[in-house]
C-alpha cells in the first residue's frame, strides 16, 4: 500500500479557484490577491515536502512525524500531526484533526495538471490500491486526546463516526479518481451506512487506528469497509468497531449516475469481502421488493396492535400503563442553519458532520428518556436522501422508536432521528436524512432499580415506521 504524503499545491490560483468556485459575480471574492497570500502562507505549514511531477491520487512518502509504521508494514496517517498547522482557510477542516488530515492528502489531486488529451475511462482496480489508515496517537499526544474524550473518558462516538465518513470518502477518492480532471467531473457522496457495530469498548488513553478499503462496486456504487482497531490490556490489537459506507458517483453537469472503476479482488480475504457485500447489495434488493408488496390484510392487523395501547393514551389516559409512553413525548429536536465551514469538497454539507449531530442528539434522547448514561451498540441505518446546500436551515428531529426489553440486563432503545432541510426561498421543509441508533443502559441503571418504559406509537405513521424498522432488523 502506498503511503499517504501531505504535498502543497504548485499552483495557488488553481486551488484558491477550486475553493472560491466560479465566482465571477461582484460580491468580494474578484479580488483573490489577498485569498492568495493567505492560502500560500498557510499552506507553507501544512506541506512536507516539494511537489512530485508524477501525479499519483493521494501517495507518495511522508515524514516521519506524518507517518507512523507498525509491524504489518502498513504506514499510518498520523492524526495529530496536523493539529497545530494554519489551514483553516480550507473548507471543511476545522471540525476534526483526521478531517484535516485527509483533506491534506486530497490536495495532490487539486493541485496536479492534466493533459488534454486525457480520457475519463475506468480502470479495473485492486482493493489494496484504496486500503488507507488513520492512527490517533491517544496515549501521548494529550492535545489529540482531549478533543476525542467524553465527559466519561470514554471516546466521543459523534466525532468518530464523522472521522469514518470523512476516511470512506478518501478511499472512494483513491479509487474512483485517476487523474485530476476527474475531481471536477464526478462527485462521490456517502449513499448510505449499513451497520456501524461496536464489538469492544473504545478508550480515550490507547492508540487507535482506522484501516479501510473498498470490497465492492457496482455499476456506479461501491462499498467500503471500515475497521477500527485498539490495543487491548493483553497488548493485543482487536478489532473494536466494524462500519461498511455505501458510495455513489455522480456526474458534476448533469447528477445522473455515472461509472466508476470495477474491483479485482485478488486475496481470498478480498474475495470472500467481495461475496458478503454482494449478498449484501442482493438483500437489500429484494427487502425493497417486499416491503412494496406486504399484504394489506396483515399489515392492518400489526398496525392496530401496535395502536391499541396508543389509543389509551389518548382516549382514556388515567387507565394508561405508568411503565408505558408515547413516541411523541419521547422526542427532543435541534435546529442550525448550515455554515460553509461544515462543507465537503463539493460545495455542500459534510455527511460526516451530519452523523456526528444527529449520533449527539440521539445520545441525549436516550439518555434522557432511561435516566442513565446509555451506551451504543449499533448505528443500525443511515440514509443520505438527499444532499443538504450550505445556507439550508436544518432541524434534526430525535425520538425513541421503540425498546426492546426482554432481556433486563441489557435493554435495547431504538432511536430515530429524521433531518428536515428547509430552503430559505422556498421555505418548505423537506426530509433529507435518517438516522437510527441502537443504545443500551449501564449497570448504574439495575443497581437504582430503574426501569425502562417501552414506547408506543399514537400514530399510524408512528406505527408504519416502527414495523419498518423491525423488518430491516430481523431481515
Amino acid at each position: 500500500m502506498k503511503a499517504i504524503r501531505f504535498k502543497k499545491p504548485r499552483d495557488p490560483s488553481f486551488v484558491t479557484s477550486r475553493f472560491l468556485g466560479n465566482c465571477n459575480q461582484d460580491h468580494g471574492c474578484r479580488n483573490s490577491q489577498i485569498f492568495n497570500r493567505m492560502f500560500c502562507s498557510c499552506r507553507l505549514y501544512s506541506s512536507s515536502g516539494p511537489p512530485d511531477p508524477s501525479f499519483s491520487p493521494i501517495s507518495g512518502a511522508s515524514s516521519s512525524k506524518a507517518q507512523r509504521r507498525h509491524d504489518d508494514g502498513v504506514s499510518a496517517i498520523d492524526a495529530g500531526s496536523s493539529l497545530r498547522k494554519p489551514v483553516s482557510f480550507w473548507p471543511g477542516i476545522y471540525h476534526s484533526p483526521v478531517t484535516n488530515a485527509l483533506w491534506q492528502a486530497r490536495s495532490t489531486i487539486f493541485g496536479s495538471s492534466t493533459p488534454s488529451d486525457v480520457v475519463d475511462s475506468i480502470t479495473p482496480k485492486t482493493p489494496s490500491l484504496s486500503r488507507t489508515s488513520i492512527l490517533y496517537p491517544f496515549s501521548t499526544d494529550y492535545i489529540l486526546r482531549e478533543q476525542y474524550r467524553n465527559p466519561w473518558n470514554g471516546i466521543r462516538m459523534g466525532k468518530l463516526l464523522e472521522d469514518l465518513d470523512a476516511l470512506a470518502g478518501t478511499i472512494s477518492f483513491k479509487h474512483c479518481i485517476n487523474h485530476a480532471s476527474m475531481a471536477d467531473s464526478l462527485l462521490l457522496v456517502t449513499a448510505s451506512v449499513d451497520k456501524i457495530v461496536l464489538k469492544n469498548p473504545i478508550f480515550a488513553d490507547t492508540d487507535l487506528k482506522i484501516e479501510g478499503a473498498v470490497t465492492w462496486v457496482g455499476r456506479s456504487s461501491m462499498e467500503i469497509l471500515l475497521e477500527v482497531i485498539q490495543e487491548t490490556c493483553d497488548h493485543v490489537d482487536s478489532q473494536a468497531l466494524v462500519a461498511n459506507f455505501t458510495f455513489v458517483g455522480r456526474d458534476s453537469k448533469t447528477g445522473k449516475s455515472a461509472s466508476i472503476n470495477p474491483i479485482s479482488p485478488e486475496t481470498a480475504k478480498e474475495k470472500m469481502l467481495w461475496q458478503e457485500a454482494e449478498e449484501r447489495n442482493a438483500s437489500r434488493k429484494k427487502r425493497r421488493t417486499q416491503m412494496k408488496n406486504i399484504e394489506s390484510g396483515k399489515e392492518v392487523e400489526r398496525l392496530n396492535a401496535l395502536l391499541a395501547e396508543g389509543r389509551v393514551f389518548i382516549d382514556m389516559p388515567a387507565l394508561a400503563d405508568r411503565d408505558s409512553i408515547l413516541i411523541k413525548d419521547t422526542r427532543l429536536q435541534n435546529s442550525l442553519v448550515c455554515q460553509p465551514q461544515q462543507r465537503n469538497t463539493h460545495g455542500r454539507i459534510f455527511g460526516g458532520f451530519l452523523m456526528r449531530r444527529a449520533f449527539e442528539l440521539a445520545f441525549g434522547t436516550a439518555y434522557a428518556f432511561a435516566g442513565s448514561q446509555p451506551r451504543v451498540l449499533e448505528v443500525d441505518h443511515v440514509d443520505f436522501l438527499k444532499p443538504v446546500d450550505v445556507g439550508n436551515f436544518l432541524c434534526l428531529k430525535s425520538c425513541v422508536l421503540y425498546t426492546q426489553l426482554e432481556n433486563p440486563m441489557e435493554p435495547l432503545i431504538n432511536v430515530e432521528v429524521v433531518a428536515h432541510v428547509t430552503r430559505p426561498e422556498l421555505r418548505s421543509a423537506e426530509v433529507s436524512n435518517k438516522f437510527y441508533f441502537t443504545f443500551t443502559t449501564y449497570s448504574d441503571t439495575k443497581k437504582n432499580k430503574w426501569k425502562i418504559r417501552s414506547v408506543v406509537p399514537a400514530t399510524e405513521e408512528e406505527a408504519r415506521r416502527v414495523i419498518e424498522r423491525m423488518d430491516c432488523e430481523n431481515s
